[in-house]
C-alpha cells in the first residue's frame, strides 16, 4: 500500500539542484502523485520569496515529508511577496 497523500515540499538550492534545503512545505495534501505533479509550477511561484540563488518544489510522500525538521528556517526575503 502506498502513501495516503501527498505534499509540495519547496527546496532552496545553492548550487543548482546539488546542495538543497526543504526550506518548506505547501499545507495542501493531494491525493495521487500525479496531482502533486500538477500543482508544483504554482506552488512555486506562490512561494518564490527565499532567498537562494534556485528554488525547487518536489511531491514528497506526507510521512517522509513529515519526518524532515529544520531547527531554523530560512528567511524570506524583504521586499518580495
Amino acid at each position: 500500500m502506498g502513501p495516503g497523500y501527498f505534499i509540495i515540499a519547496i527546496l532552496g538550492c545553492a548550487d543548482g539542484s546539488a546542495a538543497c534545503t526543504q526550506v518548506m512545505t505547501v499545507p495542501t495534501r493531494y491525493e495521487s502523485e500525479e496531482a502533486c505533479a500538477a500543482a508544483t509550477s504554482d506552488a512555486l511561484l506562490a512561494n518564490s520569496n527565499f532567498d537562494f540563488p534556485s528554488l525547487l518544489a518536489e511531491c514528497r510522500p506526507a510521512k517522509a515529508a513529515a519526518s524532515v525538521e529544520k531547527a531554523e528556517q530560512p528567511k524570506a526575503r524583504k521586499g518580495n511577496a
